[in-house]
């Protein structure tokens, strides 16, 4: 909101929060599977923590599940209705590292007609993830 002090230097961002069952291991597995960084992390008396993670600067931010609170993770849902694309410049490297550390993959790494080099793979935690790059001098519209 413009106005409040110190907004004027706010960049507008969207950062993704993910539900997790377990946030401790959700944050190991995205420290082996994609390099992540911890920025911080919050635990609660009871052991449930929020924490923001870096994969090479682009950050987002996860929690253990709090159904009292209505956010709910992937594995309660059955599912979930948003997937993640993380751009790469090696797509191929990035997904086999992803299922080393123990995600699932949903499609291998191959060029696509619409103009990427993509794979999908599920998280240990219900979160899917598109690992791509775009193909030649292809620009994102």
């Amino acid at each position: 909101m413009s106005g409040e002090e110190g907004s004027e230097s706010l960049e507008t961002t969207i950062k993704p929060n993910l539900s997790v069952r377990n946030g401790t291991q959700a944050v190991a597995f995205y420290k082996q599977a994609f390099g992540a960084t911890e920025v911080w992390q919050i635990t609660s008396p009871d052991g449930a923590i929020v924490a923001e993670m870096s994969i090479d600067g682009a950050r987002f931010l996860l929690a253990d599940e709090s159904p009292e609170h209505g956010n709910f993770s992937p594995e309660s849902l059955g599912g979930s209705s948003v997937r993640i694309d993380l751009l790469v410049a090696d797509p191929d490297s990035w997904q086999a590292r992803a299922i080393a550390a123990g995600a699932k993959e949903v499609f291998p790494v191959a060029d696509q007609d619409f103009g990427y080099r993509m794979g999908r793979v599920k998280d240990p935690f219900g979160h899917h993830w598109l690992i791509a790059r775009p193909l030649g001098a292809r620009q994102i519209e």
